[in-house]
């Protein structure tokens, strides 16, 4: 099912600045918090806790402008093609937004952990690794039809002699007793709700709910160690220089088996050697010489997919735009393509010789050599429009 566009969730209008994000956020959050469920059935619980991560990742986006900027340029259904750039959409959990967005509300409702809905086994907290970022270089033509690139990412993995656990052979562990295993540790504070509980991650143990009597002598207790890898990253046709690509868990491990993090690739232009991009069109400078111009001809151009041949008409101006239908970039969205716009230019000789002289000068009084009046409105025209 598609997504509701981002503006529309939070309420507020397309213009709205980061105060007005956040307020609308936390009227939102507030309203379908679990505590405000208490009482409810399961299906409104499930309907409010939707809505909860629904807001929550509409102002994840909304509130970053990178991700605000590409959210406004590709529109809902593009965004969400492209894998966002920062929350997963239906994959977000209840732990995510209160990890993410606890500090704006200051510890308010329980932000950071809380028995009303959640997906943390037994209350313990999860550990989450890192994002790794690459920068990936493209072509026009990868861009034109999509593609494949191989790279070796130097990862965080979890230890295989401890299996992640920080502990010699994997088994020297204790039960934490801070904790007493539990991995959490509970608090009961007064909100404006009333009296609420939260908790949040042992601090003796990390939320692990165990203590290393003995470190892993392969990653000195740490649970994880260096690797490169290869990863295969398959680029949509139609991206843009910026944008941000994002492959789930394929960032560095967490320590003690938690949830990997992400690889987010950002796309990088390559210049071509002959097209120019503006957005979905291409554009070509044909410079020709003055004879072509007056006379008219054919003339090969490059494009995206290989050469064309266009016809210069008689009589053709400098500045004048021949337009290729459908020979531009793809739309990201699947919209159809741009157009390779040709710019015409008219080489004037810089060097002339005495013969060659005399064979302009002959010209010079020719009347079809001087510019009439409605020429030359017709051309300046034109001029005009492009710089309106």
């Amino acid at each position: 099912m598609a997504k509701r566009d981002f503006y529309e969730v939070l309420g507020v209008d397309r213009n709205a600045d980061a105060d007005a994000l956040k307020k609308a956020y936390r009227k939102l959050a507030i309203q379908y918090h679990p505590d405000r469920q208490q009482g409810k059935s399961e299906a409104e619980k499930k309907e409010a806790e939707e809505k909860f991560k629904e807001a929550a990742e509409a102002y994840d986006v909304l509130s970053d402008p990178n991700k605000r900027a590409r959210y406004d340029q590709l529109g809902p259904e593009g965004y969400d093609q492209m894998g966002g750039g920062g929350f997963s959409g239906g994959g977000m959990s209840m732990e995510d937004i209160f990890r993410q967005f606890g500090d704006l509300f200051g510890g308010f409702g329980g932000f950071g952990g809380f028995s009303g809905f959640g997906d943390s086994a037994h209350g313990q907290s999860v550990n989450y690794g890192t994002n790794l970022r690459v920068r990936v270089k493209v072509t026009l033509q990868d861009v034109a039809k999509g593609t494949e690139k191989k790279i070796k990412i130097p990862r965080q993995v979890s230890c295989s002699s401890c299996n992640g656990t920080g502990a010699k052979n994997g088994t020297a562990l204790e039960t934490c007793s801070n904790c007493r295993g539990s991995g959490v540790e509970i608090r009961i504070r007064r909100t404006i709700l009333g009296q609420m509980q939260t908790q949040s991650a042992c601090s003796a143990c990390g939320g692990s709910g165990k203590k290393i009597v003995e470190r892993c002598p392969n990653c000195g207790g740490k649970g994880l160690v260096k690797k490169e890898e290869v990863v295969n990253i398959s680029i949509p046709a139609g991206v843009k220089e910026g944008m941000m690509l994002t492959m789930r868990g394929k960032g560095n491990d967490a320590p003690g088996g938690g949830v990997p993090g992400d690889l987010q690739i950002v796309i990088e232009e390559q210049q071509d050697k002959h097209l120019i991009r503006n957005d979905q069109d291409l554009i070509y400078n044909l410079m020709i010489d003055f004879p072509t111009a007056a006379l008219g001809g054919k003339v090969e151009i490059p494009t995206i997919n290989g050469r064309a041949r266009v016809t210069i008409e008689p009589g053709t101006q400098p500045g004048k735009i021949l337009r290729l239908r459908g020979k531009g970039l793809p739309s990201i969205n699947g919209y159809g393509n741009g157009d390779l716009l040709v710019n015409i230019m008219v080489y004037i000789p810089e060097n002339l010789n005495a013969s060659d002289k005399r064979a302009v000068e002959a010209l010079r009084d020719s009347q079809a050599f001087t510019p009439s009046s409605s020429t030359k409105e017709r051309i300046f025209s034109r001029l005009r429009h492009m710089f309106d």
